[in-house]
This record gives C-alpha cells, structure tokens and sequence, in this order.
C-alpha cells in the first residue's frame, strides 16, 4: 500500500531547469529529466485517497494513485502500462497540460502543496521509450471499415490509434506539410521538441494508420470525396480563429500580428534549421520573423503569450512588455472564489518570464502608433478597470493614465474565437455556433450523419488533457456506429464540463 506518511517526510520539489543563459542560446527544452531518488520521492507523496479527486481533476481518468505507487516502488513497466491504459501521448501532457488534477489534489484541501503528478506523469512516459521505446500494438485482423480523420492535433491522433486499435482502416489528413497541428508548429520547441510527435507518429503508422499530409480537405479532396472513401469522417481541425481587435486605431500597421502567426512562422525556421533547409525569413507583411533588436509587445496573459515571450528571449528581442487586461492575480488559491478542487485563478509564472520581459497589469491598448510610414512603432496603452455587467465584459479606460510603450512587433494573444470558417464546413453541413465551435450530438455526430468532431473544434481552445479525453470518447462513438465489437473507453461526453463551483 502506499507510504501515508510521504507528504509529511517529503516537500513538494520539481527538478531544476537548465540555467537562463544557458537556455535561452537554444531551443531544447527547459526541463532536464528528474533523478531517479527525486522523482521517487515526488510519487511517494501521494497517499492513494479513498476519494482521489485528481481523478475529477483530469478528464482523462488518469489512475493516477495506481502509478505514482508503481514508480514508488520502482515498477516502471506496469507504471508504463498504468499510465498508458487511460492516455495515448502522456509525454505531451507531461510537457504541455497545466495539470488541473494538481489543482484537484486532496494535499491541497489541508493547505499542503500538491503532489508533482504532471512531473512523474512524464518521467513515466520517458521511461516507456528508455525501456525499449514504444512498441506498437497492431491488429491481427480488420474489420473492413473504414475511417478518416481531418486533422492531426492530439484529438486527431488519439482517436486515430484508438480507432486503429480496434481493427478499424484509419487515413489522417492534415493540410500542412508534417502531423502534429499545433503540437507541431504551434507549440516552441522549448516547451515540446519534435523529436516525441515523430516517435508517435511511426507508432501510429506501424498499427496501421495511414497519413496524408498536404490535403486541405474541402479544397483538395471534397467532403462528397471523402465520405465516399471511408464509412465515417471524425473533423478535428482545431480552433485556430484567433482573436482580433480591428476597432483598435493603428490596427493595420505593419508589425501587428496575430500571436499563432508568429509563432507558427518561427517555429517552422527552428524546424527547417534543424533539417538543414531554408525558409521563409519574413512573414506576409515583410517582417521580419525574427525579433531580434526589436522592441516586442505581447498583448495577453495566457499560456500562447508566454510562448512567445520565450521565442522573443530566443531570438534577441531588445525588450519585452506582456500586457495583461485584468489586474494581477493572488499567488495563491482564493477559496471563497475558486474553491477545492476547482482549478483556481492565481499567478501563473512560466519559464518564459525568469528568462526577462516585464509583464503588466490592468491595462489595454488604445492605440497602435505609427511611425509614418505604415509601420508600427509603439502602442499608446490605459490602465483600465474590468467589469462585468448583464453578462458582458465591460472595460473602463481611468483618465489620465495613459502612455506610450515602444514597439516594433506587436502579438495579439487574446484568445481565440474557434475554428476557422472553411470550405469544409459547407461541404459536410456543418456549421459554427455562436462560440466558433461545431456542436455534437450525444453519440459525438454533428448535424451531418456519419460525420462526427471532437477536441478543440468542439470545444473552443482548451486543454490538450481535453483534446485527448475527446478523441478517445469520440473514438468509441465511431467504433460503435461503425458495428465493432464490444466498446472502446469513453472518458468524456459532448457535454462534460471541468470541475467548476456552483
């Protein structure tokens, strides 16, 4: 059983992260592995609960009591096997989930601090690859039905190894040039290097799965094509619509980007370095997808801001603001607002901000300030007060308390709208509702039969936890309709929600 006393003989401790100036000269990631001792300690924390909230906490299900006391003992293989029985690709969400089962964890409830789930969750993961790599599970026999899946996001891709598990013939379609979706461009190497997406990948194809890549379905392959191809479509595209604020004076300047357009520009020239290619060194507009020597503002407080405060750091950028609307949060939990176990609003700081930058509170852009010749120089900025009044965002700028920062690139990382309104949409039937998102029925189908959705297409950005839990519940709604036998996990429904207080 597991050890009741580990909490109180063992703080809360996470492996140091590679030193600033070291990190910031490359793109590797900013954890090294844990030490076998530390990370032993970290598992033996966890006092298996008899109600484990974490369990609440992740909408995967994860056992996660079960495998921290396998890693306590030092029985990695049915560790790997634990971990792996409820999540396809634990090594992302090792690496990128911000782990609300910590959030959920019972050690919270007494004022402890929480059991370091997400780090012994990855070292699992990694160790399933130094023990042997992974292995992949092919069907011995098909089924004769067949499957395709638009998008290759962790929605995309879990629902595809489920699905191919189960004897199904599954094609991912993925209109860029490599599988991943946004683990692949969208997410800095620092945080996820491509190394783990590419081990999944020749996982999934030696279970049989085939990919295509270059195929913008609804422009290269029509729905009508695709549907008579295979007997059932799951659309994961994701929600890449983000955000804009075009009323914003100066908004067209030259130098005012989208924060994913940014980033998916610099993450492409890091990939291209690393295969030894070229690529485009500007973006659309001519900037430079460089930072360097240049004066960055970052407007957005959230995990995509902080991904690019890091590539800014990366890259030379001689200064940093990352501008947030709302005032800064409380270091530590509010129980009267974000009661146990539901995941709490306090501060969040990320790798990215010890590496520089200056980060600041309660205010918002007024204006993009122009240099004279269509090229943004600065942003006129207002400390604001933030309301919420028949339910709707109401932002008050206080007079006199406006100025002016310098900047040369400008990335909007407020958020974004949902998926992106595409010729496939029309083609299948579908349509966005008033979030962006494309609804499901209770069996994961949307308004078209036979065409099902999951992950953040259906949900609006969320979490990759989310993305994963849908593409395995979506999975065993195709699985069922198609006519296989018995029944795959289903860890979630259209409908589920994350712990919130009422």
């Amino acid at each position: 059983m597991p050890d009741p006393n580990g909490f109180l003989r063992y703080e809360r401790q996470l492996p140091a992260r590679r030193p600033v100036a070291v990190r910031i000269t490359d793109w590797r990631e900013v954890y090294p592995p844990a030490g076998a001792e530390l990370i032993r300690e970290q598992a033996t924390r966890c006092m298996d609960c008899g109600i484990p909230f974490c369990h609440d906490g992740c909408p995967l299900g994860n056992r996660i009591p079960d495998w921290n006391d396998l890693v306590r003992t030092g029985n990695w293989d049915a560790a790997v096997e634990s971990l792996h029985a409820t999540n396809n690709f634990p090594e992302f969400t090792g690496r990128l989930c911000p782990a609300p089962c910590e959030a959920a964890c019972v050690l919270g409830l007494g004022g402890q601090q929480p059991v370091t789930i997400k780090q012994v969750e990855v070292e699992i993961a990694d160790a399933a690859v130094a023990r042997g790599g992974l292995n992949p599970h092919p069907v011995p026999a098909s089924t004769g039905r067949s499957v395709a899946v638009v998008g290759s996001g962790p929605a995309g891709l879990a629902a595809a190894q489920q699905l191919a598990r189960a004897g199904h013939a599954v094609t991912v379609y993925e209109r860029d040039d490599a599988i991943g979706g946004l683990l692949r461009y969208g997410i800095p190497d620092f945080k996820l290097e491509k190394q783990h997406i590419d081990r999944r990948v020749a996982q999934l194809a030696a279970e049989g799965v085939q990919f295509r890549t270059g195929v913008n379905i609804g422009v290269d392959v029509s729905a009508e094509e695709l549907r008579g191809r295979h007997d059932a479509v799951l659309l994961a595209c994701g929600a890449l619509q983000g955000r804009d604020t075009p009323e914003t004076p100066g908004r067209p300047l030259r130098g005012v980007h989208q924060a994913m357009t940014h980033l998916v520009a610099a993450n492409r020239v890091v990939a291209a370095a690393g295969d030894g290619r070229p690529a485009p060194a500007v973006l659309p507009d001519g900037m430079p997808i460089d930072a360097a020597g240049r004066h960055v503002v970052i407007i957005g407080g959230g995990d995509t801001a902080a991904d690019c405060l890091g590539v800014a750091h990366r890259q030379g950028a001689a200064g940093v603001h990352q501008l947030d609307l709302y005032p800064e949060p409380p270091h530590g939990r509010d129980a009267e607002r974000d009661p146990w176990p539901t995941w709490p609003w306090v501060l969040r700081n990320y790798p990215a901000h010890e590496e520089g930058g200056d980060r600041v509170f309660a205010v918002a852009v007024q204006e993009f300030v122009d240099d004279g010749t269509g090229q943004v120089k600065g942003v006129r900025i207002a400390e604001v007060t933030v309301e919420r009044r028949d339910g709707r965002r109401v932002v008050t700028a206080l007079p006199g308390s406006e100025r002016e920062l310098p900047a040369d690139l400008v990335l909007l990382a407020i958020g974004f709208e949902g998926t992106e309104e595409q010729p496939l949409l029309a083609q299948f039937g579908v349509t966005r509702n008033a979030r962006g998102a494309v609804d499901a029925r209770p069996d994961w189908q949307t308004d078209a039969d036979g065409v099902f959705v999951a992950g953040d297409m259906h949900r609006g950005a969320s979490l990759i936890v989310w993305a994963i839990a849908e593409g395995r519940a979506a999975a065993a709604a195709i699985h069922s309709y198609l006519g296989g036998i018995g029944s795959l996990p289903a860890p979630v429904d259209p409908a589920r929600q994350p712990l919130a207080a009422r």
